[in-house]
């Protein structure tokens, strides 16, 4: 019997070891304990969450490409975070409004060709979730952002297209119900436990 709990909490460990959301412990320093010296390990952070009760197929299957949609775009929206505290760094070294608008200018045709490619393939409800991300991640919605960088104008051109297909460039996010589930998301994304 105790062979068997071996081999099995040993497969557990290896299959859990090899996945790839794991984290290996880390090493801080040994300790004493009753002339007993014993190595001491940070584990990284496990969440529970209780258990989620779908009333129907429908909202199974919005979890799970809400799931598929965050793992996609949380990288995205960390990269915007970085791109804007660059940006705002820059700005801040150069000396007048001309300058200025003349980095900016350039900073938008590069950025947009650097990344058009990614950005053309994100699905509407992905852009959507991007567009939520960047509020949380910068703490200013888009349209905020567009209209500090660009201008009234331009902001209000992406709005009313946003409008268009659905989207909102003013979207906070938080203050809806299934914020709180997307929030629930990536904390276990981040864990690595989705």
């Amino acid at each position: 019997m105790k062979k068997l709990c071996f081999i099995l909490i040993a497969f557990f460990f290896v299959n859990y070891c090899f996945s790839s959301s794991y984290s290996p412990p880390v090493f801080r320093k040994m300790v004493v304990i009753n002339n007993d010296t014993m190595p001491l390990f940070e584990l990284s952070p496990v969440y529970c969450f209780p258990p989620l009760k779908f009333k129907n197929k429908k909202e199974e299957k919005f979890y799970w490409r809400t799931v598929r949609d965050v793992k996609k775009v949380l990288p995205l929206s960390r990269y915007i975070r970085s791109v804007v505290e660059r940006t705002n760094n820059e700005l801040m070294a150069l000396p007048d409004k001309k300058a200025r608008d003349n980095y900016m200018h350039k900073f938008e045709k590069r950025i947009y060709k650097e990344n058009e490619e990614e950005f053309k393939k994100l699905t509407l409800n992905q852009g959507k979730l991007l567009i939520k991300l960047v509020d949380r991640e910068c703490d200013f919605t888009s349209y905020e952002l567009i209209k500090a960088y660009r201008g009234g104008f331009r902001a209000g051109f992406w709005q009313f297209f946003a409008k268009m297909l659905g989207a909102d460039l003013k979207s906070d996010f938080g203050t809806k119900e299934e914020d709180k589930i997307i929030e629930r998301i990536i904390t276990l994304v981040e864990a690595g436990q989705l």
